[in-house]
């Protein structure tokens, strides 16, 4: 019997590339390095468009300090008046009310749509494409109407008798239809931004808790939604503010509100320019009052996803009062060669 015997060649390494030189013009003396004096980049375009800004800034505060037109006393007469007052808290009534109809129904639209039944899915679809689609003021005029259509409202089996009747004058009056109006109107936007919101986070979470056997109702609230509130909140913290100086479009219903109160002012005293500039700022306070709500309910949210929040504004004051000693001290007292 005959043997083979089957020799295999270990192929031979490639042969290493000599070390390359150091290079001389590399060999730097890092000593030398700590007397050098740092010098800051030069943007002399950067700075004069910041001085074109500020001259721009000047000439407006000197216009409002000096234009007789703004009336600056009228403004200090009005600002505060209990009329005005008043209509602030209307203001904010309204848009409480159509801020929690509107998410309400937008959270219920929301879940239509993502459902697998067509027929949600189309009656939701088709509720968000009409109510966006007509304005505002349009609704608004059509809710307040609303008894022209209909006079009376009916309980009962549906296409049968019915148990009982109110008239709808005196069920939907001027306010409630405004309520309605933007609670109906903001549902649809609220709830393109939830279904947003809950299609951006990604599926593997829900495949994972569908695996360790969590129940869907669990999922969508515990799993689901914290990571969705990032993507929602910033639009729906728009919306409400959008909401807020959208109520001054209920002015067509007689509703004393912020700017309708401000008209009825300046129809009687004839001073328009001050009594807007009223409106104005409290309605840049009350936009200002809930940017700062919305910053801090975001860094709520945030935690999931950073491992430190980001900090407060009131946090970055203290930092950079605490960090104006060392700005102030001398470059070279900052550097490891300017100690002593």
């Amino acid at each position: 019997m005959t043997v083979t015997t089957v020799t295999t060649e270990t192929p031979a390494a490639p042969a290493r590339r000599p070390a390359a030189a150091p290079d001389p013009a590399l060999d730097i003396d890092l000593d030398a390095l700590d007397g050098l004096r740092t010098v800051p980049a030069r943007h002399p375009w950067r700075w004069a468009a910041g001085a074109a800004a500020l001259v721009v800034l000047a000439q407006f505060a000197h216009g409002l300090a000096t234009n007789p037109g703004w009336d600056w006393a009228t403004f200090r007469l009005y600002f505060t008046a209990d009329t005005i007052l008043r209509a602030i808290g209307r203001t904010l009534e309204l848009t409480a009310y159509g801020t929690v109809l509107g998410f309400l129904l937008g959270t219920v639209v929301a879940a239509m749509r993502l459902s697998r039944s067509a027929i949600l899915r189309s009656i939701a679809w088709a509720y968000v494409w009409v109510f966006r689609s007509i304005p505002l003021i349009v609704q608004l005029v059509f809710w307040f109407n609303l008894s022209y259509l209909y006079k009376r409202f009916g309980f009962g089996i549906p296409f049968g008798p019915t148990f009982g009747e109110v008239e709808t004058v005196g069920v939907l009056g001027a306010l409630g239809a405004a309520v309605l109006g933007l609670g109906l109107h903001q549902a649809a936007f609220a709830a393109e931004i939830i279904r947003g919101g809950i299609i951006a986070v990604d599926p593997g979470q829900r495949e994972a808790a569908a695996a360790l056997g969590i129940p869907r109702l669990r999922q969508g609230l515990r799993i689901v939604l914290p990571q969705a509130m990032r993507g929602i909140l910033p639009a729906a913290a728009n919306e409400v503010i959008s909401l807020l100086k959208g109520t001054s479009v209920v002015y067509v219903m007689a509703i004393g509100e912020l700017f309708y109160q401000a008209q009825v002012i300046y129809g009687r005293t004839g001073r328009v320019v001050p009594l807007l500039m009223v409106a104005t700022v409290w309605y840049v306070l009350l936009t200002t009052a809930l940017s700062i709500g919305q910053y801090y309910v975001e860094r709520h949210f945030a935690r999931g996803a950073q491992r430190t929040p980001p900090p407060t504004p009131w946090q970055r004051v203290r930092a950079f009062a605490r960090s104006l000693p060392d700005r102030t001290r001398p470059a070279a007292a900052r550097t490891p060669g300017g100690q002593s």
